[in-house]
């Protein structure tokens, strides 16, 4: 592998403005295919195999006029006056002129008289829904607000309406560069992994337009794309010319430097890379296709900005020439008199590992803690921030009518299967049950072959108690031939899907991950040591977003004005995602250890230079990582404030108590029986090294590189 790495950054340095070229007219071309051709995001919320799907499938049947998606109309009068009913009939009339709307009404007043909900069906569901549909909703209403009331609008339509905003990308850039510069002191330098990142970010981008096309793309799946891709895309860049800059102090060329960086660091970015792929094909197996289609965006950006740092990268290196780093510092060739000081903290380190390996997991334990409390549910207006208009709507739809009456039960009976004239009574069997509030009379379909019941329970969404009534309906209630849907149910189904995938996904990722870096290392027991280290990462942020969260510590800083539950989609996205970008860290700082203890074979001294020569590149990629993903805690979205606050912490996490603590005293307790292989499994295993050693150990330096000393800017 690490021929033809040399030989690809060999051709790229020696050819560098027609490689940049390629990729420019790559990029224009990628941009004006995804804005003619291109698809639109859509979402995908079917849940195949559930009971609430069976109930919606059975819905799009019957009643034609009610299998669309919906939204309801709140209008309130804040004097507390009555609403007119005239008014409220001009309403209506003007909703049901709208296009693609099949139902709208009767509207249904509160007990006082100033509050009245529009039930709105559509046609189609919310991902056939015109572009524009919010605002011929807002048209449509414009009379109530003529009148001075107040009007809020709630269900699928309103909570699908969300507009994109870059503004967590642009904080990350301008961070980004601020951070690169410091470490650097070249802006030159800073530029570099900037600008390959940006270029495969919008190759990416594109891609996933050009996707959209052909599948279904969740619409929020290329925002959390880009956030990923953005962070990573800048890693890898970061770590070749990092290794490109050590290359000019040795004394190389610019053209040899990158060709080397490329033999040397490229082979820890497709690593890398290809733990964060798999970690993402773990997605294919949650059951659902809105995360496959987080999968699918995810992938196509990581394999871009990937690609281009092992081909892009060396060919900006060699462009800049020595102007990557300052002069002073390419001619500084002697080893500095005093240690740096991530090796003298190494050295520290490695006295004690024992102690300091329980130090850390005893923190990591500690934080990760609250997750065993960890209550998830899918976000609902109730979690939203209250400038939102579904959050207003829920508010008043609570207030006025009970906190179940936002997200009612829909039952939906087969009368092909189930006695019309057992309906009645299968309504007061519901009714029965406590927590049911009021149960509608039946709405039988235009062919008289199925009939709804709309179920109002007492508690609102995301208190437990409204899953385990539809648990208990389920199992007690209903006859074969009903089903409960509705998106109260829907969120039922999916919490309970996901719960049993999770684990299905952490089997499947952590299992290839292993064989993937056996195969990379050369070793049973560093493999198996980085898996659970990224495991107990990915449980510290999963604790800390639990106290966030559910338990309140702190979430109104972040605009969260009460405790909610854990959204559903976040654990196993923050898996996916957080497991490869750990083990990102893990490549980078073992490949170099491995690279030391091949060249000295001392297992002290190969952690403590390898520490030393990676410490800045980690500590930088990882710094600008935390502030990209931070910024999006500021989205007003709940569950983009969740994957904020989670990936950043775990990257925060990662880059320093796991990175500067656990990791080296591990590796320092293990010594040589770290790089331990069978002979058997030796001989099994395909082999991505190039030749071996006298000692038969694999070497992984190009035969053409110098041994390289450790660099205290590493």
């Amino acid at each position: 592998m690490n021929r033809t790495l040399h030989r690809i950054g060999a051709i790229c340095a020696a050819r560098p403005w027609l490689t940049l070229s390629a990729w420019v007219a790559t990029l224009v071309l990628a941009l004006g295919l995804a804005a003619t051709v291109g698809g639109t995001p859509r979402d995908d919320y079917d849940v195949p195999g559930t009971s609430s799907q069976a109930g919606t499938d059975l819905l799009r049947e019957r009643f034609p006029a009610l299998s669309g998606t919906e939204a309801r109309v709140v209008v309130h009068d804040p004097d507390g006056g009555q609403l007119d009913p005239a008014l409220l009939d001009r309403v209506i009339g003007e909703l049901r002129g709208v296009h693609q709307v099949g139902v709208a009404g009767p509207a249904q007043p509160s007990t006082d008289g100033d509050t009245a909900i529009i039930d709105v069906r559509y046609t189609v569901p919310v991902t056939d829904l015109d572009d524009d549909a919010m605002d011929q909703l807002r048209a449509a209403t414009g009379p109530a607000r003529d009148a001075g009331l107040q009007v809020e609008y709630a269900g699928q339509v309103p909570e699908g309406d969300k507009s994109t905003s870059h503004t967590g990308e642009l904080i990350g850039v301008l961070v980004a560069l601020v951070i690169l510069i410091i470490a650097f002191g070249s802006v030159v330098a800073a530029g570099l992994p900037i600008i390959a990142a940006l270029i495969g970010l919008g190759i990416g981008s594109s891609g996933i337009l050009l996707l959209a096309a052909l599948t279904d793309i969740g619409t929020t799946a290329p925002q959390a794309a880009a956030m990923v891709g953005l962070g990573v895309g800048i890693d890898y860049a970061l770590l070749l010319v990092t290794r490109h800059v050590e290359g000019l102090r040795a004394g190389l060329t610019p053209r040899a430097a990158a060709a080397r960086a490329t033999a040397t660091a490229g082979r820890s970015i497709l690593v890398a890379g290809a733990v964060v792929l798999l970690s993402l094909f773990g997605l294919v197996f949650s059951g659902l296709a809105a995360y496959r289609t987080y999968g699918y965006a995810t992938a196509i950006v990581v394999a871009t900005v990937m690609l281009a740092a092992i081909t892009l990268v060396p060919a900006l290196c060699t462009i800049a020439g020595r102007r990557i780093v300052r002069r002073r510092r390419i001619e500084e060739t002697a080893e500095p008199q005093r240690p740096p000081m991530t090796a003298r903290w190494a050295a520290r380190v490695g006295r004690r590992p024992a102690g300091w390996a329980l130090l850390a997991l005893a923190v990591l334990l500690l934080l990760g803690a609250p997750a065993l409390t960890m209550r998830t549910w899918p976000q609902d207006a109730g979690s939203q921030p209250t400038e939102n208009t579904v959050r207003r709507a829920y508010d008043l739809i609570a207030a006025e009518f009970g906190p179940g009456a936002y997200a009612p039960l829909v039952v939906a009976v087969d009368l092909t299967e189930v006695s019309q004239d057992s309906v009645p009574a299968l309504r007061d069997q519901i009714s029965a049950v406590p927590g049911v509030a009021t149960v509608s009379k039946a709405l039988l379909s235009p062919d008289a072959t199925a009939a709804v019941l709309s179920v109002q329970l007492e508690y609102s969404p995301q208190d437990a108690r409204s899953g385990e009534l539809v648990d208990q309906l389920r199992a007690d209630v209903l006859p074969a031939g009903a089903e409960i849907t509705g998106v109260t149910a829907v969120f039922v189904d999916i919490a309970d899907l996901l719960a049993e995938r999770l684990w299905l996904v952490v089997g499947v990722v952590v299992g290839l991950s292993l064989i993937l870096l056996t195969v990379m290392f050369r070793s049973v027991l560093v493999p198996i040591k980085a898996a659970l280290v990224n495991l107990l990462s990915v449980a510290a942020a999963y604790g800390v977003l639990t106290a966030v969260f559910q338990w309140g510590w702190g979430s109104q800083l972040l605009g969260v004005d009460h405790p909610v539950p854990v959204s559903t989609w976040v654990p196993l996205l923050l898996f996916a995602v957080l497991f490869g970008l750990s083990m990102d860290y893990e490549v980078f700082l073992l490949s170099r250890v491995r690279e030391e203890w091949l060249a000295t074979g001392d297992p002290f001294q190969s952690v403590v230079r390898g520490l030393a020569a990676t410490a800045r590149t980690i500590t930088a990629a990882a710094l600008i990582m935390v502030v990209v993903f931070a910024g999006f805690m500021t989205n007003a979205d709940i569950v983009t404030k969740m994957i904020g606050v989670g990936l950043a912490t775990a990257v925060a996490l990662d880059a320093t108590i796991v990175r500067l603590v656990l990791v080296p005293a591990t590796m320092m307790l293990f010594g040589r029986a770290n790089w331990w292989l069978p002979g058997w499994l030796d001989r099994l295993l395909p082999n991505l090294e190039r030749r071996r050693a006298r000692s038969g150990a694999p070497v992984d330096k190009d035969e053409t590189d110098r041994p390289m000393e450790p660099v205290s800017a590493g």
